[in-house]
């Protein structure tokens, strides 16, 4: 199956073309999610990236991560297993000369582990299709995030929401659906603290 063209849509990489190599799963978010997300972004940040901490925890082919670094982002982690894509990440890192960008190697689970618990405030969430891995999901990130950290969530069908976190924004496009969720310190189901 052809991969589809895409491209980084704002920010000073701006109509950088991403090559979508062919690895296994890999669904790549389309331009027009990308845009609506980055809209969304701006009007919550005031259109400044600058003194931001973003995890995109299966990068893929690096469309959300590169274009979080575009944008101006402080420091952007990608996490990434497929060694196909990996390749494909690192070599669009070096073309782009983007230093904000940090590659992770390895399985996203075991890899967020890595990642320095400073404030991070958006974790971009875009796990395969097929999987069922929310729940993992969730055990992975509630540890990195401080109230207001944002995460944003891309699948053919959203998962029920962690009581953690407040939905901000929802839209659909063809078959991908998107959110934006702010996390907050108590869970609303027990009024108990996640820590």
């Amino acid at each position: 199956m052809k991969k589809p063209t895409i491209r980084i849509v704002g920010g000073k990489f701006k109509r950088t073309p991403i090559r979508v190599p062919n690895a296994l799963q890999l669904r790549p978010t389309p331009n027009r999610v990308r845009e609506t997300l980055f809209n969304w972004l701006n009007h919550l940040w005031y259109g400044d990236f600058t003194n931001k901490c973003v995890v995109d925890l299966f990068a893929g082919s690096g469309a959300l991560g590169f274009e979080a670094a575009s944008r101006g982002a402080h420091t952007v982690y990608m996490i990434e297993s497929d060694p196909i894509a990996l390749k494909a990440l690192h070599s669009l890192r070096k073309r782009l000369a983007a230093e904000n960008v940090k590659i992770i190697p390895g399985d996203a689970f075991r890899a967020i582990q890595r990642i320095p618990k400073s404030s991070i405030d958006l974790i971009l969430l875009d796990p395969p299709f097929q999987n069922d891995w929310w729940d993992a999901c969730w055990r992975a990130i509630i540890p990195l995030c401080q109230p207001g950290t944002l995460v944003y969530l891309e699948a053919n069908h959203l998962p029920k929401l962690n009581p953690h976190f407040v939905q901000l924004r929802q839209s659909k496009a063809g078959q991908v659906h998107f959110m934006l969720l702010a996390f907050e310190t108590h869970d609303k189901s027990s009024d108990n603290p996640c820590y």
